[in-house]
C-alpha cells in the first residue's frame, strides 16, 4: 500500500490520490509509466513525479523516519509491508491509569522472533536500548496510553519510528471494543492460564507479586507475551481489509 500512497508527497491531497487510484494506478512505477494520461494538473504531475523520485530513495534506503514524518500518522499503517522486518509489537502493564501517580510495571516487546518482557526493578531500564533498535511499532491504544506512559518515566527514548495504533485502522473496517473482544471476533483463542485476565487483574496479579507471589509474575508475563504476540497476528489478518477498505472509501 505505501508504494501506491501519495499524501505524503509534497503538494499532493487526498483528492489527488484518489485521482490516481481511480484511474487504475496499482504503483509508483505505474503514475510514472502513465503520467501523460492521468486526470490530473501539469502542476501535480510534476509533484508526483518528484514525489516518487524521493520516496523510491528513501524507501531504498530504509529511511523509516522520511515516512514517519510525511505520512500522517493514521496512514502509518500503510508502510507495514515494507517496515515489518523491523517491527515491534509494543504493550505495558502498570499499577493504574495514571501517568505521574502510577508506574510501569511491564514492558513487552515482540520482534516477530522473540518476545520480550521488561520489569520494574529487574531490567525495565533496558526497554531504552531495546527500542532503538527498531523502525516500526505497533500498538493497540498505544498513541494515548502505552508510549506516553512509556516517554513519561523514559523521556530519552526518541519515538521517532512509524507508529501503527491499531484500534484506529480496525474501527475503519468494522472491529471495535478492547483488544480482548477483537481478538475473539477474530477467532484468535487465549491460553487457558490467561483467558480470563484483563487489565484490572493484572494489577491484582503484580500487587501479589510485591508480595511475594512470584507464580504471579509468571501469569502476569504470560498474559503479556500474548498481547503482543496476537498484535501480530491481527495485522496479518486484517491487512488486506484495510487496504481495500481505504481504497474503495476513496473512490
Amino acid at each position: 500500500m505505501l508504494r501506491n500512497s501519495y499524501i505524503h508527497m509534497t503538494g499532493i491531497g487526498k483528492g489527488v490520490e484518489k485521482n490516481i487510484w481511480d484511474f487504475g494506478i496499482n504503483s509508483w512505477n505505474e503514475a510514472i509509466e502513465k503520467m501523460d494520461g492521468l486526470p490530473i494538473s501539469q502542476a501535480k504531475k510534476k509533484a508526483v513525479a518528484a514525489g516518487v523520485d524521493e520516496s523510491e530513495t528513501h524507501l531504498k534506503d530504509g529511511d523509516h523516519y522520511y515516512f514517519a514524518q510525511t505520512l500522517p500518522s493514521a496512514e502509518h499503517w500503510r508502510a507495514y509491508p515494507e517496515f515489518c522486518k523491523d517491527v515491534a509489537f509494543v504493550d505495558i502493564e502498570t499499577t493504574g491509569l495514571a501517568p505521574g501517580q502510577d508506574t510501569i510495571t511491564v514492558v513487552g516487546i515482540y520482534n516477530r522472533n522473540q518476545a520480550k518482557t521488561y520489569v520494574q526493578g529487574i531490567d525495565l531500564d533496558d526497554i531504552v536500548d531495546e527500542f532503538s533498535k527498531y523502525k516500526m511499532l505497533i500498538t493497540f491504544n498505544g498513541a494515548r496510553f502505552d508510549l506516553p506512559f512509556i516517554k513519561r518515566e523514559f523521556p530519552e527514548i526518541e519515538f521517532n519510528q512509524l507508529h501503527i495504533d491499531l484500534m484506529y485502522p480496525l474501527k475503519r473496517i468494522g472491529y471495535g471494543g478492547g483488544l480482548k473482544k477483537i481478538e475473539r471476533d477474530l477467532g484468535i483463542v487465549r491460553g487457558d492460564n490467561v483467558k480470563n485476565v484483563d487489565g484490572w487483574e493484572a494489577v491484582r496479579l503484580w500487587n501479589r507479586y510485591k508480595r511475594g507471589d512470584e507464580a504471579a509474575l509468571d501469569t502476569l508475563l504470560e498474559y503479556n507475551r500474548e498481547d503482543i504476540v496476537n498484535l501480530e497476528t491481527i495485522i496479518e489478518k486484517v491487512y488486506s481489509d484495510l487496504v481495500l477498505n481505504c481504497t474503495c472509501k476513496e473512490k
